[in-house]
């Protein structure tokens, strides 16, 4: 179990859903937290509220420039956590790259923006977290997942990716791939959700798995362990399961 009470994490996603669970979690194990989303009155509610010591930072993380202005408040950091996330359903036939364009600018841009300010700050001093929230959608292509799943493959790809390149580094790299999860985003579902989970379930083995060393984590079972085994399948069996 790590030691919480002199930490200092950005959580990137915190307004609602698994960012605001996970910041409650984070809260009562004694961090001191630096909250993003949109909405700053949301963020200054959701703070006051919380048990421990909270900031607030509101940005469009789409907004790169925005981004790299709040460098100094983002100085001393401890850890990051990336839960942000834009999510239509879609399928080819109902092609809107709008709303794709919407869905890797928030969850993939945006990341990248993140990046951009603490990876060379943790890098520089050799110490840090990075927390990425992938989805089971990653795993491989599914149907109706255009822009969504398309996205979350890519995070885990750039979590891979930093975990290799950061592996001789006091550097912790971690990702986290939920199931579905109650929330206003998979409300536009019009399909059944197998075990679906409230934000403060899938929230508390979030931060079970980020007391550990272990890279990645998906979650929950039985339901997690097909697409982990659908990366073993020939396409030939894996495009007939859905």
């Amino acid at each position: 179990m790590n030691e919480w009470s002199n930490k200092r994490y950005w959580i990137v996603g915190a307004s609602e859903g698994l960012g605001l669970a996970l910041a409650r979690k984070m809260s009562e194990a004694g961090a001191s937290l630096i909250l993003t989303a949109r909405n700053e009155a949301r963020l200054k509610e959701i703070a006051s509220n919380l048990p421990n010591e909270a900031e607030v930072l509101p940005l469009d993380i789409t907004d790169l420039d925005a981004v790299r202005k709040s460098a100094k408040i983002l100085k001393n950091l401890d850890g990051f956590v990336f839960l942000a996330g834009a999510y239509w359903p879609m399928a080819a036939q109902d092609w809107d790259v709008g709303k794709l364009t919407k869905m890797v600018n928030v969850n993939l841009i945006g990341a990248l923006h993140t990046l951009d300010v603490i990876l060379p700050m943790f890098i520089e001093k050799n110490s840090g977290h990075l927390v990425f929230t992938g989805s089971l959608a990653g795993y491989r292509g599914l149907p109706g997942a255009l822009g969504y799943g398309s996205s979350k493959a890519a995070i885990a790809n750039l979590s891979e990716t930093l975990r290799y390149d950061l592996k001789d580094t006091s550097i912790k790299v971690q990702l986290i791939n939920p199931g579905f999860i109650k929330t206003r985003l998979t409300d536009k579902n019009k399909f059944k959700m197998p075990q679906i989970m409230s934000p403060e379930d899938a929230a508390e083995k979030m931060f079970s798995n980020m007391n550990k060393n272990n890279f990645s984590s998906s979650f929950p079972a039985p339901f997690s362990w097909l697409f982990r085994i659908s990366r073993l399948l020939p396409d030939s069996i894996y495009f007939k399961l859905f």
